[in-house]
């Protein structure tokens, strides 16, 4: 079975879920999908969690918190939010193999580095083993590719990250990892009972 996974390295969430892939079964193909989260949220006229005050502080203890229960080494950067576009378009420029895209998360939410910092980037090319990482994330075909994610992400109905996209299911959010493991051993999981009528849920109010 083939799953989608859309993720913007702004996101804590989505580098605690990459964290948690060990749990995800072997038999599942994961194709990784860069996107602009900004672009999510302007397409669905939202705001992120850290863009609404009470909910920033809230975002951060509930990561720190995920994180030290699950063991995994965790510090935000400096600033939060950031401005992601040069690490997803280097991701996209290297292949977007796994390996590159553990390698910024690590460097982002384990290490607590600042990309928008010149030095902190620099250094992160050099740990990419790169030269002229400016150049590189400038290819048109490197920003084309990164725009398509994101439009192909907001057709698909993704509104958040991490999502993932299996079958034409949304599973979003790290807290959704049990759920999709769920789906995976049991794909009519949604086609039955409660899950069947709450698909076609009417709406009883709506705010103008």
């Amino acid at each position: 079975m083939q799953a989608d996974w859309y993720f913007d390295f702004v996101s804590p969430y989505a580098y605690l879920q990459l964290m948690d892939f060990k749990r995800l079964p072997d038999s599942l193909e994961i194709r990784y999908r860069p996107v602009l989260f900004a672009g999510l949220l302007k397409h669905w006229g939202q705001k992120g969690p850290a863009e609404i005050p009470a909910k920033r502080r809230h975002t951060y203890r509930q990561c720190q918190w995920l994180a030290d229960r699950a063991g995994v080494p965790f510090k935000l950067p400096p600033v939060h939010p950031f401005n992601p576009l040069r690490a997803l378009r280097l991701c996209i420029a290297l292949g977007t193999e796994p390996a590159v895209i553990g390698a910024i998360f690590e460097f982002i939410f384990a290490e607590g580095r600042d990309i928008q910092s010149d030095d902190d980037w620099k250094a992160l090319a050099a740990r990419l083993e790169i030269d002229d990482v400016d150049a590189l994330i400038s290819q048109p075909k490197v920003k084309n590719a990164l725009r398509e994610n994101t439009e192909q992400a907001a057709r698909r109905g993704v509104y958040g990250v991490p999502t993932f996209a299996v079958n034409g299911e949304l599973f979003w959010g790290a807290d959704l990892t049990d759920m999709l493991l769920d789906y995976l051993a049991d794909p009519k999981l949604f086609s039955r009972g409660e899950m069947l009528r709450i698909d076609n849920m009417p709406m009883g109010v709506e705010r103008s």
